[in-house]
């Protein structure tokens, strides 16, 4: 259900210098009382002074486990899905935990994941990848001469043009896991596309592509050539390891900053040709439905987004004092240029502190110490990106865009910070 703008006094953020100072007083015990009861949980037999049972012998060898593991404690921080969203698993969908994921590389085990048909089992030796149609020599390749070619390693996130989707019509999910979670953002190892293109040598008509998967679906989208010649990857690693099977092991197509439906996994058959596929045998098209009852149809690229994931409904608030608010934020047209962040649902605005490099259709993580006093407050995040394009809230969006959408909501998201600390998911109008 939405949820009206209350009236809420304006918390004024921090500055770095400030922020630290306050920290070290939490630090020094002058209000021990803002120290979460989290924090002060524990086996009091392994707490100081006494000298804690891990302490007390050797640990497992070096060869315990020959793909390393996350901690046992960390147990919790896993893709999760939404079980009532699809038909079946093998259509559907699991998020990235965003709430527990730090800097903007997310782990290939953490990596949102999106199929239509199941993943593909594949053996690498032999897959194979065909590309045929407008070129002048058509060349079949297997995936030891895929990366005998020069490569390039890129960090750019996926995301599936559905994120956020759920949040159309109103407030619905209790996770920024799962109204945000279907992006994730990784450093991708391969094949230019246009290399192998060259490699073909293509014909002058030739004005699109289409881009066929090996799974069970049979997954395809067209793509225009001009995209293809840019920026597209022919990939066999994330994160500097092959691809997982459920990433596309052993090769996939990646379009940076494009609809993650279009970066085709378990990639098998690249067709080109004069027109896109969508008349022809590519089955499904993803539309933009308009308040006039018309369909936006290509639209491809990812909008200029962000999200606050701390504080969420994950990382609630645990007493009164320093909080620093974390986020991130990301578009498909380049870099993110500023983001500003809200705690009175948008009346005033701060500009936050962008953490960390800046890349090219990559997430970009930004902070903003605040000073909370226990009252009620609504947190926002607005992302500008260096075309100018400002994140839009969710009138502004409607208007244009009306409410029967599914995909590319890229609208403000707001947080309601209760008097308790809790987080609630709200929608302001």
């Amino acid at each position: 259900m939405a949820t009206k703008n209350p009236e809420l006094p304006v918390e004024t953020p921090l500055n770095r210098r400030n922020f630290l100072k306050g920290s070290a007083a939490l630090a020094g015990g002058v209000a021990a009382k803002a120290v979460p009861t989290m924090a002060l949980a524990g086996n009091p037999e392994n707490l100081p002074p006494n000298v804690p049972s891990w302490s007390q012998g050797l640990g497992d060898g070096v060869d315990i486990t020959p793909y390393g593991m996350p901690s046992e404690f960390e147990q919790k921080v896993v893709r999760r899905t939404v079980p009532w969203l699809t038909a079946t698993p093998e259509s559907s969908v699991s998020f990235t935990p965003l709430a527990d994921v730090y800097g903007i590389i997310t782990p290939n085990g953490l990596h949102f994941c999106r199929h239509h048909g199941g993943v593909a089992g594949i053996n690498s030796h032999d897959h194979r990848l065909v590309i045929h149609g407008l070129v002048d020599r058509e060349l079949i390749f297997t995936m030891h001469e895929v990366k005998r070619m020069p490569s390039v390693s890129r960090i750019h996130f996926l995301e599936c043009a559905a994120n956020g989707g759920m949040e159309w019509r109103g407030a619905q999910l209790e996770a920024v896991q799962f109204t945000h979670g279907m992006i994730s953002c990784c450093e991708w190892t391969g094949v230019k596309l246009s290399t192998l293109l060259d490699e073909c040598g293509i014909k002058p008509k030739a004005k699109w592509l289409l881009a066929e998967g090996a799974d069970a679906s049979g997954m395809t989208r067209s793509i225009p050539m001009d995209k293809a010649l840019d920026d597209c990857m022919v990939v066999y690693a994330q994160n500097g390891e092959m691809l997982r099977p459920e990433q596309g092991y052993p090769l996939r197509l990646f379009v940076p900053g494009w609809e993650g439906n279009m970066s085709i996994k378990w990639l098998r058959r690249i067709e080109v040709g004069d027109q896109p596929w969508h008349t022809r045998e590519e089955t499904s098209k993803y539309t933009d439905l308009m308040p006039t009852g018309k369909a936006r149809q290509f639209t491809w690229f990812q909008e200029c987004n962000s999200v606050i994931t701390s504080p969420s409904m994950e990382k609630p608030i645990n007493g009164k004092g320093f909080v620093e608010i974390q986020g991130l934020s990301w578009t498909g047209q380049g870099k993110i240029k500023q983001v500003d962040v809200s705690v009175d649902g948008g009346k005033n605005w701060h500009p936050a502190q962008i953490d960390g490099p800046v890349f090219d259709k990559a997430l970009t993580r930004f902070r903003l110490p605040w000073k909370w006093d226990g009252k009620a407050a609504l947190l926002q995040s607005r992302a500008i990106d260096e075309t100018g394009y400002v994140q839009p809230n969710f009138s502004e969006l409607r208007a244009l865009r009306g409410e029967w959408s599914i995909y590319h909501n890229n609208s403000v998201h707001t947080w309601k910070v209760n008097t308790g600390g809790d987080v609630e998911n709200v929608q302001l109008s």
